[in-house]
């Protein structure tokens, strides 16, 4: 039975004799479809409007930009990478996901009008034709979740491997990478998988892949010719999370080529105060807000400073036995904890993005 099938879908108007929808539609038949400006109202009468919103789909256009900087607050140290948000909302329901906060209506938005996106691509690709601007998927939807369904990262990364300046990372916890297979990327794009250890994935990661499934997913694209990262994000603090995360790290070096690994992001656990009752409601067995978790500047809840330090420390340490060369970035968190964590700390957005091009340049040149 094919992954995250929907249980309706509704189509705008306009958008019903365009090639993807009809290709989606195909697909989908025996799903119930209906012409619609908007989609009914997820009735509140659900005992999870959350969880059933996943199960409805929205096909239309967007006519706004959705080619924007990455959300980020003004005291952490931001990346300056751009997501592309041709999906909202995620089939995949982890216990941890800001979205499940913060959309009202929550069926899946899905924006057919990937030629503009390409076209709002291009224009960004423009402006600076000497920069290397990353961009990628992953920001309100899985990737990979949908994919063979949509063919979007497929379509999107066959627009990629002829910009000369932009690099596509696909950031997914999903396994089915069998379209993108058909491609011969050769390092021209980036696929990142999240990880976590089993029992994680089993207790707060409903409906993702297994790690085994994603790490043999990861070594299939590597030896195609994809770029390979890896986002250990969130790191949730447990009992026996040093022997977790270290199993996490062991693993990912079993399957692939570390020559090959473009990059690894480690990122805590953190919410903002709004989530904590939508969890608690939600999954009420989830025991990740169990921890010690204080407000930070930024009004998100995190562990303390010092004990995301020593996690950050041990995990780079693991990942070091293995590749001293491997770019390893923190996502979310001040310029005091890169530097308790590396000794040093960029000092500003444009240097940490220029460490990314770098990093890409030089793997380019090696392919």
């Amino acid at each position: 039975m094919p992954a995250f099938k929907p249980r309706r879908i509704y189509i705008h108007p306009s958008v019903l004799k365009h090639p993807i929808v009809k290709s989606i539609l195909n697909k989908l038949s025996d799903v119930p479809q209906e012409v619609k400006t908007r989609p009914d109202n997820i009735l509140p009468a659900e005992s999870d409007p959350v969880g059933a919103g996943k199960k409805i789909w929205f096909l239309t256009t967007s006519p706004g930009q959705l080619v924007k900087e990455c959300p980020a607050t003004p005291v952490q140290l931001c990346c300056r990478y751009r997501v592309i948000n041709i999906i909202t909302n995620c089939p995949i329901d982890c216990s941890y996901c800001i979205l499940q906060g913060y959309i009202n209506n929550p069926f899946i938005t899905i924006h057919v009008n990937l030629e503009d996106i390409k076209t709002q691509i291009d224009s960004l690709l423009k402006k600076d034709p000497q920069h290397i601007f990353r961009l990628g998927t992953g920001e309100l939807s899985d990737s990979l979740a949908l994919e063979e369904y949509t063919e979007f990262s497929y379509l999107l990364s066959r627009f990629f491997m002829n910009c000369k300046n932009g690099f596509f990372e696909i950031k997914t916890k999903f396994h089915q990478v069998k379209n993108l297979l058909k491609l011969n990327p050769e390092g021209r794009i980036g696929i990142s998988w999240s990880v976590n250890p089993e029992d994680i994935i089993q207790k707060e990661e409903k409906g993702a892949s297994s790690l085994k499934s994603r790490l043999e997913a990861a070594y299939k694209c590597q030896e195609r010719g994809f770029l390979i990262g890896f986002h250990f994000d969130p790191i949730i603090y447990y009992p026996e999370w040093e022997e977790g995360y270290r199993g996490v790290v062991d693993n990912i070096y079993s399957y692939l080529n570390s020559e090959r690994i473009i990059w690894i992001s480690l990122g805590g656990f953190r919410y903002p105060r709004f989530l904590k009752p939508v969890i608690q409601e939600r999954f009420p067995r989830s025991k990740i807000l169990l921890g010690e978790l204080f407000p930070g500047p930024d009004g998100k809840f995190r562990y303390l400073k010092s004990l995301r330090v020593e996690m950050y420390r041990k995990i780079v340490s693991w990942i070091r036995e293995y590749d001293p060369e491997v770019f390893i970035y923190l996502c979310m968190e001040s310029p005091e904890v890169w530097e308790a964590v590396f000794g040093y700390h960029p000092a500003t957005r444009n240097e940490l993005d220029r460490l990314f091009a770098r990093r890409i340049r030089y793997l380019w040149r090696r392919e």
